[in-house]
């Protein structure tokens, strides 16, 4: 088999698979699941997390058990650093938005090759959405072919960050910022950045391989990039799976935030 045919196939396999984890979740959404508290109390875990990753790791063991395996709601097995291809995955990304009704939550599964994102779906089941991109092709949004934002220099740039993070950057520039609304789910509002609802997102240090490697790929397929305050782009599978600060948009909008957040 071809790596572009491998990949497609590999795709299918797990866009079922988020819908079907999706589906389960969905089952306990407003239904006031069981709710733990991970982390030393800073990150909520519910049943509904549970029951999804039971379901994800069914059917995606099952099918390729030579993949590694890298999810928010395992112990992490040292396996995966020795595995070619691993799949990545976010049971729910969102789970504190989740508890609290609100609904771009969504299930993130990559399938990650020598470090790098070469299929990835993310399903927001309680919006009926579906992003879904492979390495050779182009990104999509419910079948239908997305991508970032067109932006220029004197537009109103609309951004997901933080008060703490816009605020290191020079007051003019400032001034060209609008901060939307808090998306809970990182997964999803780089999904945001994809189809062009808004135009970047600055992501705070600590994010994880699970809450990007899907989105990451959509993003880039979409146009967009997602880089480290170098500008390079994530290694996924590493032994350590957290992140720094990282700046998620079109090619003007990535080289206008790191040169804010160089010049501070």
């Amino acid at each position: 088999m071809m790596e572009s045919d491998r990949w497609s196939a590999d795709l299918e396999l797990i866009r079922e698979a988020a819908r079907q984890a999706g589906e389960v979740a969905l089952g306990f959404f407003g239904q006031s699941p069981e709710v733990w508290w991970k982390n030393e109390g800073a990150s909520p875990v519910s049943a509904a997390d549970f029951a999804a990753n039971d379901r994800l790791l069914s059917v995606l063991r099952a099918a390729r058990p030579d993949y590694g395996w890298l999810s928010e709601e395992n112990d992490d097995d040292p396996a995966r650093l020795s595995a070619q291809t691993v799949f990545v995955v976010d049971p729910i990304d969102g789970t504190r938005g989740f508890i609290q009704g609100a609904t771009n939550w969504c299930v993130s599964v990559a399938v990650v090759h020598q470090g790098l994102p070469v299929a990835g779906v993310l399903f927001a089941p309680a919006l009926e959405e579906e992003f879904s991109a492979v390495v050779d092709g182009p990104a999509y949004k419910n079948g239908e072919v997305i991508s970032v934002a067109e932006h220029r220099p004197d537009d109103v740039l609309n951004i997901a960050a933080s008060a703490e993070m816009v605020n290191r950057f020079e007051p003019e520039y400032r001034k060209l910022l609008s901060r939307v609304k808090h998306v809970p789910s990182l997964a999803y509002r780089l999904a945001m950045v994809a189809d062009g609802r808004i135009d970047g997102t600055l992501v705070a240090r600590n994010s994880h391989d699970w809450d990007l490697a899907a989105a990451d790929l959509i993003l880039s397929r979409a146009g967009g990039s997602l880089v480290d305050t170098d500008g390079a782009r994530l290694v996924y599978n590493r032994e350590t799976v957290k992140h720094g600060t990282l700046f998620a948009g079109g090619e003007s909008v990535i080289k206008s935030l790191l040169r804010q957040a160089h010049s501070g």
